[in-house]
């Protein structure tokens, strides 16, 4: 069954892209453009990926050495402190 029909991209292509890694919709959209025109799909896709779909995914919710390491430090931003207001 198509789950994207912009781009004709069917439930098992997303499975099989999902198999490779990519665990997101957003990473699935970099691997076939499903999700990216319309955007009718994103939800199905998502529905499609699950929290099983991704291993990586389920090593670091078992607490996984690591698994997620590079995602997780490009995730965290520093914040300068901003100017002090006297009292």
């Amino acid at each position: 069954m198509y789950v994207c029909s912009c781009f004709g991209i069917t439930e098992q292509q997303v499975r099989e892209h999902a198999d490779k890694g990519a665990c997101t919709p957003r990473k699935i959209a970099s691997a076939c453009k499903a999700g990216t025109d319309c955007g009718n799909c994103v939800r199905r896709i998502q529905a499609l990926l699950g929290r099983e779909a991704c291993p990586r995914r389920e090593r670091a919710d078992r607490g996984g050495a690591d698994v997620l390491g590079a995602d997780a430090a490009s995730a965290s931003v520093s914040v300068a402190p901003g100017p002090r207001v006297a009292a």
